[in-house]
C-alpha cells in the first residue's frame, strides 16, 4: 500500500500538521491521565479503521508501560475486566464521539454524566478534545491511505 501523496513531506500539510499537533501537546499536557488517553487514541482509531493510528498508538502505550493484555482487548473494552470504571467512561464517551453520524443524538447524556462522575472539568475539556484531535488524524490518514506498520515510537518527537 502507497499513501497517496506524501502529506507529511508537504509543505503546507507541515502547516497544518503544526496546529493538530499543538493541541494535541495541550491535551497531552492535561491532567487527564496519559493511559486514558492512549485508550481513547486507539479506539477511535480502530473504529475508523486508521491502521496508521492503530499502530501508533499501540506501539506509544506498550513504550508508556501498557499491558499487551488491555491492548488486545481494547476493541472488546465492553466485555473485559481490565479496565477501570474512569478508562471505560472515558472509552464510551470516545466512541459516542467517534460515531456521531451513526446516532441522531450524538453522546447521550448518560455517557456525558458518566464521564463527568470519574473526570473533572479539565480532563473532560481534554477528553473532549482528544476525541476530536485523534479523528482529526484519523480522517487525514484514512484518506490519505497512509500505510501502517512501520511507525517507531516517539518517532514524531
Amino acid at each position: 500500500m502507497e499513501s497517496r501523496l506524501n502529506f507529511f513531506g508537504n509543505p503546507l500539510a507541515g502547516k497544518v500538521l503544526k496546529h493538530i499537533n499543538s493541541a494535541g501537546k495541550v491535551v497531552s499536557d492535561s491532567t487527564l491521565p496519559a493511559a486514558v488517553q492512549e485508550l481513547v487514541k486507539i479506539r477511535a482509531s480502530q473504529i475508523n479503521g486508521c491502521g496508521f493510528c492503530t499502530d501508533m498508538h499501540t506501539k506509544e502505550a506498550t513504550q508508556a508501560g501498557e499491558t499487551q493484555q488491555r491492548l488486545n482487548l481494547v476493541a472488546a473494552w465492553r466485555e473485559a475486566k481490565v479496565f477501570t470504571e474512569a478508562e471505560r467512561a472515558a472509552l464510551e464517551l470516545a466512541e459516542q464521539g467517534t460515531r456521531i453520524a451513526d446516532a441522531a443524538g450524538g453522546v447521550t447524556d448518560e455517557a456525558w454524566a458518566n464521564a463527568a462522575k470519574h473526570f473533572d472539568e479539565e480532563q473532560l475539556v481534554a477528553l473532549l478534545s482528544l476525541v476530536a484531535i485523534i479523528n482529526a488524524y484519523n480522517r487525514i490518514n484514512v484518506i490519505n491511505q497512509q500505510p501502517a506498520g512501520d511507525y517507531q515510537p516517539g518517532q514524531f518527537g
